[in-house]
């Protein structure tokens, strides 16, 4: 399986009436594949959107999004909300849980780290070992290594019922020891996070 996760930044108030076009039109879209998750910053890279496509390979990201076209109805007309658009095919880690419809909170965290050429393998190891723990006090919803785009890049995605909810538990994580998995000095040369919330239409929420 891979993971297409397209971002796109808004023009500033522009993201409610991008939100109601697009699921307008989602229908239409999703009875080729389905959309597994849709959400808009809240802290941030302010006016940025976020949807997330799975796919069985990169074959079938092409057939479908070219049937797509070939229907009539999507993409929907957004090109007058929209100043740039990025899109990165990630592959899930052995752990990373399936993408389905579930309701698992009112903000989601989506952080992203880049790691030094050739870490990837040993992160994923490290995160093997704890992630059973860390999951009982709140849901992983995805694990991800970065195939094209921006390259090692470990995107993962956590979901809490508010943003209070988010502080406490990792605080408990550290004081029990159970996260964060721990890195070799070097590993990591960047990091970043962002808080979002899942639009009306999300599968994700």
């Amino acid at each position: 399986m891979i993971i297409e996760m397209r971002s796109y930044d808004l023009k500033p108030g522009t993201v409610p009436a991008f939100e109601e076009r697009f699921g307008a039109a989602l229908p239409t879209r999703t009875k080729l594949s389905p959309l597994a998750g849709f959400w808009h910053t809240e802290v941030g890279p302010l006016n940025r959107v976020i949807h997330i496509w799975p796919y069985a390979s990169l074959e079938e990201r092409t057939r479908i999004r070219a049937e797509a076209v070939k229907a009539g109805g999507w993409p929907p007309d957004l090109a007058e909300f929209i100043v740039s658009m990025t899109s990165e095919i990630y592959l899930p880690a052995p752990f990373s849980p399936p993408l389905e419809p579930r309701t698992l909170g009112a903000i989601y965290e989506i952080r992203s780290y880049t790691l030094a050429a050739g870490q990837m393998p040993g992160m994923i190891e490290r995160w093997s070992a704890k992630v059973p723990e860390r999951i009982k006090l709140s849901p992983l919803v995805a694990a991800w290594s970065s195939e094209l785009g921006g390259l090692n890049k470990w995107v993962h995605i956590w979901a809490y019922k508010d943003a209070a909810e988010r502080q406490r538990i990792r605080a408990e994580a550290v004081a029990k020891g159970v996260w964060p998995p721990g890195s070799p000095a070097g590993t990591m040369l960047k990091q970043e996070n962002m808080l979002v919330v899942p639009a009306a239409f999300s599968p994700l929420r």
